[in-house]
Formats: structure tokens, sequence, C-alpha cells
């Protein structure tokens, strides 16, 4: 992939263990998988207040289950977004996101590299979708022609928008796509600098519940741009043990969240502008209860990428079409492969 990887080291010969960066084409991690004592770093976003990770981060589990492999994680801030963190992706600043297809459909299309390794099933799209403005005058979907909507670039919004407008029969070229990713967005769609939002997640939830008005969601347009895990290409290839350690961590504590929503909000402060409370948090909690769990991708999940990327084509987001087997990995034959090299 383009860039230079950089994975974290800790000299095991050294009382300090110094980290340092490995340069393209040197092995990452510790060259004995981890028996040396040294740490192998995978970087992952940032939980924030709620959710698997953030439970995860408080409770040490993420680095309980990878120390006998010689990692931990490194927790890495990052905006909203999985397409407003392709640079990080693409100078080894971080190795680990959740996000949906389409913004990893953007990210192959710009050679940045990164792969799929799993799927959750649709849930909560009535949680995404597009919103406008009080003094927009748009009531629905139609009446977005003529109009200026915020869309991240070849991301989840980009693709929410051009679903709905092919729902509705509207030609592409005749809504303007202003590519904003969430922060800028927020901040162009409150001062009217824009006259919809296409949106998602937490920003899309504090938007429309400061008076934004909902024309379309995920759910109602019949959206597949279903959430996923995504890793960095060289860290599936070079550490495929380290992502299986991780995904089935990932998949115990979804599973956990299930029977227990309420440890999964709310779980570093429960007071304060990240915190949730009200309707907002019984409609998390709710969301939380019925939390879909990460599993390897299907070949119906293949067709479901492909329409998104054909969309994208289509629209001339992206030059040419991406297929499943461009983007997903197959983790349980990388692991194989390595265990047996590894003997």
């Amino acid at each position: 992939m383009p860039g230079t990887p950089r994975f974290r080291l800790a000299a095991a010969a050294v009382a300090a263990a110094a980290l340092f960066t490995v340069a393209t084409g040197c092995a990452s991690g510790d060259s004995d998988g981890g028996a040396g004592g040294g740490h192998y770093v995978l970087k992952v976003t940032d939980p924030g207040n709620a959710g698997p990770l953030a439970v995860g981060k408080r409770d040490g589990t993420f680095d309980e289950a990878l120390a006998p492999l010689g990692a931990k994680i490194e927790w890495v801030k990052s905006t909203p977004g999985f397409s407003s963190n392709l640079k990080l992706f693409n100078t080894g600043q971080l190795d680990v996101s959740g996000g949906a297809y389409s913004p990893v459909v953007g990210a192959l299309s710009k050679n940045v590299g990164v792969k799929i390794i799993a799927v959750a099933d649709p849930a909560g799209k009535d949680q995404n979708g597009i919103l406008v403005t009080k003094d927009s005058g748009v009531t629905d979907v139609a009446g977005l022609v003529g109009k200026r909507i915020a869309v991240n670039p070849a991301g989840k919004g980009e693709y929410i928008t051009l679903k709905a407008l092919q729902q509705a029969g509207i030609p592409f070229d005749k809504v303007e796509r202003v590519p904003l990713q969430q922060a800028e967005a927020g901040s162009a769609f409150s001062t009217g600098q824009v006259d919809a939002w296409a949106s998602f997640n937490q920003p899309y939830q504090e938007a429309k519940a400061a008076g934004g008005v909902e024309i379309a969601s995920e759910e109602s347009i019949g959206s597949v741009d279903n959430t996923i895990v995504a890793f960095r290409t060289e860290v599936l290839e070079e550490r495929p043990d380290v992502a299986d350690v991780y995904l089935k961590t990932l998949q115990q504590l979804t599973d956990q969240q299930r029977a227990n929503p309420d440890d999964y909000e709310n779980v570093f402060e429960k007071a304060g502008p990240r915190a949730l409370s009200g309707d907002r948090l019984t409609r998390a909690l709710a969301l939380g209860a019925d939390a879909s769990t990460p599993r390897y991708p299907t070949a119906e999940d293949g067709e479901d990428l492909e329409s998104v990327s054909a969309l994208f084509v289509e629209a001339g987001v992206i030059p040419k079409p991406v297929t499943a087997e461009d983007i997903f990995f197959d983790l349980p034959a990388q692991l194989q492969k390595y265990e047996s090299g590894q003997k």
C-alpha cells in the first residue's frame, strides 16, 4: 500500500523497552510472534463514551486477550466517519476502524490499503439519513432538486444521498452535493450554508435533536450499506493472529452488549457533553439491545457491497467498479497460512 507502515515495537533486549518505527518492507511486531516479550501495537479508533470498544478500553479486555500474542491496543483519536480518517490509514497511524461498505469502496478507489474482515447485519437504519433545515422549504427527497446537500465524499453520506435520489427517480446532477466531512458538515448545516445534510450516527442524532427535519432514512431508502470492521491490509498480512483475537473479543463484547445494554452507554462519563440522557439514552439502549455481532462476509454481503460500488460508478464518484474480492479479506485462510509458518 502507499505510504510507510509505522508499527511500534518494544525492544525486549533493553530494560527501557523503547518504541520505534519500522519502515516499509521490514517485519512488524515481534519477530518471534510475541514470545520475546515485546509488543505489537494495534492502533484502533478511540471509542468515545459508548459501545463495545469503550467497554473493552475501560476494562482492558482487548489488551488482556492480546497479551499472549505480545500485542496491545493503542487508542487513536479520530474524526467521525471512516472516510475522514483515510490519511491515518495511509500513513500507518491507524490500523482498525468500524465503518460501512461505502467508505471502504471509496478508500480502495484511492489506493488506500484497507480490507474488510467482518460484516454486521443491518441494525438501527433509522438512525442515519437525510436532514433538511427548517427554513429550506423541503419536505421530501424530490424537494432537494436545486438544493445543496452536505455529504462526506465517497462515504456513507454520499451513498445515502445517491440512493435516495435514485429511489425517487431524480437525476444525480439535479442536486448539488457539497463534499464535507462530518465536523465541517455539521457547522455548514447549522449555519444554513447548505440546505440539507446526509449524515449518520451521533452527529445525525445531535442535528436531528437540534431541529433538523428528517426527509429520508437508510431504512426508508432500502440502504444496503452495512456496518463493517476494516483493517489496514498490511496488518492482516503480517499479523492475522492479532486481527483474529481482536475480532473474537469484539464479538464477545457485542454479545454482552445485547444482554446488558446499560453497561455500554455512558461508559466513562455519566454526565457532560458526551453523556446521553432522556430520549436519546432510551434510543441508544434499545439499539444496544439489538446490536448485531460482526461475522465473516457471505456471498450475499458481496452482492450488497458491489451494489454500493455500482451506484458510485454510475454517479461518477469512483472511476471503475470495486468487487467483493477486492475488499473482503479471507482472515481464516490467512490465519491458517500464518500458523503453518510459525510451526
